[in-house]
């Protein structure tokens, strides 16, 4: 399978672009590859104007949504799901999400039935509408990626009639204003002169069959109201934001049509001992003086189990220490891992506010000596290296 293109390519347009530069770009598209332009053309020729058409309107559904737009700019298409995670299977998909857009241009949409995307006899096959539900993850599981089962409340296909929604179970009866086709045909005047402009049959809803005796558990819709329990994979990686779609376990459609999408939005959940930093974490180590001063090992926490790190004797707060691939998995734009981040220590030093006078006494005599107090070369080093 081809990777998608960026969507601003695609548009040819900047990623400074504009909500208008983005949809002026896209009309000038959708005019060009518009099936009305393509009538006397070969089925190949056909063929990558309706993929010119469907690519440009993935493209501008995602650019022209602030959110989506967002959320492609932050992690590709990995992060936008739903349809530009896979795209327009067929035209009607199309059809479906601009078919307003198209009419305002003056296009209409004869091109359901140019290029043969509306299922069975040109009847309109319908899709169920998708769900979203948020999923909160520790960065234990974000680290590794995990299983979930969530349950989820939802339209399911009714059992009693088969999703067909007739009592019977056998489904409706040929239309009579279509004669089962779906469609019906008017004039229309357009951009390109007058045309014929195929639309959905308003008995019928553009099935193709209307249903008299109903079934009387979905009354007639051939899905019902239940909870389902959904297992979803969570990759490893991801980060608060991101929506990962779940092809097929959204609603269910009417008269046994297409599911609709669940998709997944993912929380991260705040850690007890680190704080993300993309694919880093920040770990604060407060030392006490003495081993500031004098060194030794010291225990942190890692996501998988304590590690022990060497203090250099002298170690100045402010002071950062690196544990390579002790952070969480680095994803590209399609969710594919190539490598791991890092443990980042932020060292601090404990200043006790109250001694006793056994210990105030020998913080006097400590400050007697020379090594003790700062000299303005010291000084000097000191902020240099706690502000780069």
């Amino acid at each position: 399978m081809a990777e998608k293109r960026d969507y601003y390519e695609v548009l040819g347009v900047a990623k400074t672009a504009t909500t208008d530069e983005i949809k002026k770009a896209y009309k000038k598209l959708a005019l060009q590859y518009h099936p009305d332009r393509h009538v006397n053309d070969s089925e190949e020729e056909k063929k990558a104007a309706e993929e010119k058409f469907k690519e440009a309107a993935e493209a501008y559904e995602v650019l022209s949504d602030q959110q989506k737009r967002q959320r492609y700019d932050q992690f590709g298409h990995a992060g936008v799901g739903g349809a530009a995670g896979g795209g327009f299977t067929n035209m009607e998909d199309v059809f479906s999400q601009f078919g307003d857009l198209f009419e305002s241009w003056g296009m209409g949409g004869s091109f359901s039935s140019f290029f043969g995307g509306r299922g069975r006899g040109g009847q309109r096959v319908r899709r169920g509408s998708d769900l979203r539900v948020r999923v909160r993850l520790t960065l234990e599981e974000i680290a590794t990626g995990v299983d979930k089962k969530i349950k989820v409340r939802k339209l399911v296909p009714c059992s009693r009639c088969n999703s067909t929604g007739s009592a019977d179970g056998k489904g409706g009866e040929t239309c009579p204003t279509c004669h089962g086709t779906g469609r019906v045909v008017r004039q229309q005047r357009g951009i390109f002169g007058m045309m014929q402009v195929q639309q959905d049959c308003p008995t019928c809803g553009g099935e193709g069959n209307v249903i008299k005796n109903k079934c009387p558990n979905c009354n007639g819709e051939g899905v019902v109201r239940d909870e389902e329990i959904i297992n979803i994979h969570i990759p490893a990686g991801v980060s608060s934001g991101m929506q990962i779609p779940v092809e097929g376990k959204g609603n269910a459609a009417p008269h046994g049509g297409i599911s609709g999408d669940l998709l997944v939005l993912v929380e991260e959940e705040e850690h007890k001992d680190f704080v993300r930093d993309g694919s880093d974490l920040i770990y604060n180590l407060l030392l006490d003086m003495p081993t500031a001063v004098l060194g030794g090992q010291v225990k942190i926490p890692t996501l998988t189990g304590e590690a022990k790190i060497t203090i250099t004797p002298g170690t100045q707060p402010g002071k950062v220490l690196r544990m390579r691939n002790k952070g969480l998995p680095i994803i590209d734009q399609y969710a594919r891992q190539y490598g791991t981040g890092d443990l980042l220590i932020n060292v601090g030093v404990y200043i006790p506010e109250h001694l006793n006078k056994d210990e105030k006494a020998l913080i006097e005599k400590l400050q007697q000596s020379d090594n003790i107090r700062p000299g303005g070369a010291d000084k000097k080093n000191f902020f240099k290296n706690l502000f780069s």
